[in-house]
C-alpha cells in the first residue's frame, strides 16, 4: 500500500481532496437553505459567513506554518491591494450565489458554475494571451448558445449564472497575480472582510435585527458556515497543485451536477427550453473536458518520447 508520502500515495490523496472538495461544494446550498429557513436573510448569512471563515482559515495558516508569510503579505501593500480587490469579488460571488439558492435559483447557479471554466479559458486568452485551439473555441461558442437559449426561456439575461461565473473567474484572474500561498491568501482575504462584517453583526444585533441569538440551531449553522466555505477552498488549493488538468477538469463539473439535480427535486422549473439551453452548457462542458484530457495526453506523450530518446541514442 503506498504511503502519502510516494507519488501514488500522493495522487491518492490528491484525487480524494478534490471529489470531497466539489462534493462539499455541490451541497453547499443545502446548508445555506437552512440558514436562510430560520429567517436569516442573504447579507447577515453573508457576513457571518466571512466571520467565522477566519478562525478556520487561521488553522490552516498555522498547520502549514505560514505565519510569516502572512506577516510578509501584510507588509506588502501591493500585495494586500490585490487581495483587496480578490475579497471583494470572492463576496459579491457568495451574495449573488446565498441570494439565489434562498430565492428558487438553483438552477441558475448551477449553469454559472457549468460556464466558468469557459469564462476562465476566455479571461487567459484576453489577458494573458494564452492560445484557444479549436476545440476550446467550440466548447465556447456551445457556452454561449446555451447562455442566449436559457435568456429566451428565462425572458431575461440569466444574470445570477453570468454573475457567479464573471464574479469567480475574476477572483481565479486576480489571485493568479497573489504572489502568496492558497492558506495565507484566503486568511488574509478573511481579516480584510472580517473587520467591515464583523462590525455589520454588531449593528445588526445592537438593532434588534440580527439573528444569531435567535436559537441554539442559528447559532450552530451561523458558525458552521465558516468552515464549510473555507474547507472546500482549501482542498481545492491543495488538490489542483498535484492533480492533471484533465481530471480536474472533469471533477469541477460535480458541484454544479449536484446543485442542478437538488434544484429539480426541489421542483424549479424546468421547461423543455431551458432544458435545451442545458444541452448546449453540457455540450460545452463535454468539449471542455475532452480538450483538457487530449492536453494532458500530449504533454505525457512528449514527456515519453525525451524520456526514452538517450535510450534510443
Amino acid at each position: 500500500m503506498s504511503s502519502p508520502s510516494t507519488p501514488g500515495g500522493e495522487a491518492r490523496l490528491a484525487l480524494t481532496a478534490g471529489i470531497a472538495c466539489y462534493l462539499i461544494w455541490g451541497f453547499v446550498p443545502l446548508a445555506m437553505q437552512a440558514i436562510g429557513a430560520l429567517g436569516v436573510g442573504a447579507a447577515e448569512i453573508l457576513v457571518h459567513r466571512i466571520v467565522w471563515s477566519v478562525p478556520t482559515a487561521l488553522v490552516f495558516v498555522l498547520a502549514a506554518r505560514q505565519g510569516r508569510q502572512v506577516l510578509d503579505v501584510l507588509r506588502r501593500p501591493k500585495v494586500l491591494g490585490w487581495l483587496a480587490l480578490s475579497s471583494v469579488l470572492i463576496a459579491i460571488n457568495w451574495i449573488v450565489f446565498i441570494w439565489a439558492v434562498n430565492s428558487g435559483r438553483l438552477l441558475e447557479t448551477s449553469l454559472g458554475y457549468y460556464i466558468n471554466p469557459l469564462v476562465n479559458m476566455a479571461a487567459g486568452a484576453l489577458l494573458f494571451r494564452e492560445r484557444i485551439d479549436r476545440i476550446g473555441k467550440a466548447a465556447m461558442a456551445l457556452a454561449a448558445v446555451g447562455v442566449v437559449v436559457q435568456a429566451v426561456a428565462l425572458g431575461h439575461l440569466p444574470w445570477v449564472s453570468l454573475a457567479l461565473a464573471l464574479s469567480f473567474g475574476g477572483y481565479g484572474v486576480v489571485r493568479k497575480q497573489v504572489a502568496a500561498d492558497a492558506q495565507t491568501g484566503l486568511f488574509v482575504e478573511c481579516l480584510l472582510l472580517g473587520l467591515p462584517s464583523l462590525a455589520f453583526i454588531a449593528w445588526l444585533q445592537a438593532q434588534g435585527t440580527g439573528h444569531f441569538a435567535d436559537s441554539t440551531a442559528t447559532v450552530a449553522w451561523l458558525i458552521a458556515a465558516g468552515p464549510i466555505t473555507a474547507i472546500p477552498l482549501v482542498l481545492f488549493a491543495w488538490a489542483a497543485r498535484r492533480m492533471p488538468l484533465s481530471a480536474m477538469g472533469f471533477l469541477q463539473f460535480m458541484a454544479p451536477t449536484i446543485s442542478f439535480m437538488i434544484g429539480l427535486m426541489q421542483g424549479e422549473p424546468f421547461t423543455p427550453l431551458r432544458a435545451l439551453s442545458f444541452g448546449f452548457i453540457w455540450g460545452g462542458a463535454a468539449v471542455f473536458c475532452y480538450g483538457a484530457w487530449r492536453r494532458t495526453r500530449s504533454v505525457a506523450m512528449a514527456e515519453k518520447v525525451i524520456a526514452e530518446a538517450p535510450a534510443q541514442g
